[in-house]
């Protein structure tokens, strides 16, 4: 019987039974207890929209800029290490499902598709996220291979000078490709359609780093490599290092203070990403949503803010959107969608989630994205900063109202 899928949650419990447990583990976990992993869902939860009635809601749009460009939804695809290990080809489908959307899609800087690969088979630009590593020979490389491949956009992510022990993944053995463990070849081996597609695909190690970074030309020697990589000594000047190289759009990720907020946009970013890496990172921290309002209150106009961590229906990204984003980045939804039904699957979760934003914003009686603040949810629990500046004008509109 074919599976009526009308929510990501659905999506989620098809992509279980279809995708090997060590990669569907890797996706649906986070650090420690994971008590940041739930906080992020939990906390959007929390929030009460304001119904309003009374209202023309005819014509809605959900349309908005991202970093100058239109897009479809006020949405972009997250960076996925290991995308294409939850579904052969995974960044390419997932890629090209956004592409047909109309949102940005961010390839992982530890991918299993490679930059020129997925460049080449992609006719619009895409963003590359970026982790600083030791060898910054190899980053610089990366980022130069970006530029040639018309990226337009680089993500850098800041919040992980250390990995965050992940439980699920020591568990399990977590490799690429696959160790040939008892556990590990039989959790294959029980899913017949996912092995007969990685069959059929050459893309199975590390394509951005094995035979690019010194002396790594297998998946062993990316092990050994990344091992060494995590950079402890990381500043607020690396930012400059990356834009005189990069020259481009330049996005910062892993921000959750107010302080670290207005000193990413005073280095020089064109936009941060509200993020606790989806609970993955430091455990106990505080959900996204608790953080966005008094980030984005105290940077006032000076840059765009995204937000991720949590997202799983269009009610999330407007409670998102009301408290201050610009726009949200989703990563386990997709994910989800991808382990489900391949491309069809990543293209399905964005639509689901256009049509539940659509379906809230008439509900609350809004009609364009520009239109929505803090007043449109009811008993916002957070307290602000306390001093902040006058209210913020989103950089987020609608492609109605731009001039």
């Amino acid at each position: 019987m074919k599976p009526v899928i009308t929510c990501v949650d659905d999506l989620r419990r098809l992509a279980r039974r279809r995708v090997p447990g060590l990669f569907y583990d890797y996706v649906d976990s986070g650090s420690w207890t994971e008590s940041t992993y739930r906080a992020n869902s939990l906390d959007l939860a929390r929030l009460h929209f304001r119904q309003q009635v009374g209202r023309n809601v005819a014509d809605i749009s959900t349309r908005a800029t991202i970093l100058g460009q239109p897009a479809a939804l006020p949405l972009a695809l997250a960076p996925a290490g290991l995308t294409g290990m939850i579904w052969p080809d995974g960044e390419i489908l997932a890629a090209r499902a956004a592409a047909a959307a109309g949102v940005p899609y961010t390839l992982s800087t530890v991918s299993i598709c490679s930059i020129e690969d997925l460049a080449a088979r992609l006719a619009q630009p895409f963003w590359l996220q970026l982790y600083m590593m030791k060898d910054r020979g190899f980053i610089a490389d990366l980022i130069a291979r970006a530029r040639a491949a018309s990226c337009s956009a680089l993500v850098l992510t800041l919040d992980l000078p250390i990995q965050g022990q992940r439980h699920k993944d020591i568990r399990n053995g977590l490799s690429v490709p696959p160790a040939l463990t008892a556990s590990g070849i039989l959790s294959m081996l029980s899913h017949p359609r996912w092995c007969a597609a990685m069959l059929r695909t050459p893309r199975r190690t590390f394509g951005n780093i094995v035979g690019h970074a010194r002396g790594v030309t297998d998946t062993l020697g990316f092990a050994e490599w990344v091992s060494r990589q995590f950079d402890r000594t990381v500043t607020w000047d690396d930012i400059d290092w990356v834009k005189q190289r990069w020259g481009g759009r330049l996005i910062v990720k892993g921000i959750m203070d107010a302080g670290d907020a207005r000193r990413a946009f005073g280095a020089g970013a064109d936009a941060i990403v509200v993020s606790n890496h989806g609970g993955r990172q430091l455990d106990g921290a505080p959900s996204s949503i608790s953080a966005l309002r008094a980030i984005a209150d105290s940077v006032g106009d000076a840059g765009e803010i995204i937000m991720d961590g949590g997202i799983r229906s269009g009610q999330d990204m407007l409670r998102a959107l009301a408290l201050g984003a610009d726009s949200v980045m989703i990563g386990r939804a997709f994910l989800y969608g991808l382990g489900a039904l391949g491309e069809q699957g990543v293209a399905l979760c964005l639509d689901i989630l256009r049509k539940e934003l659509e379906a809230t914003m008439a509900l609350c009686g809004v009609t364009a994205l520009g239109q929505l603040g803090p007043d449109a949810i009811v008993d916002y629990p957070w307290p602000a900063v306390a001093s902040a500046p006058a209210p913020r004008t989103p950089a987020l509109r609608s492609i109605a109202e731009a001039p």
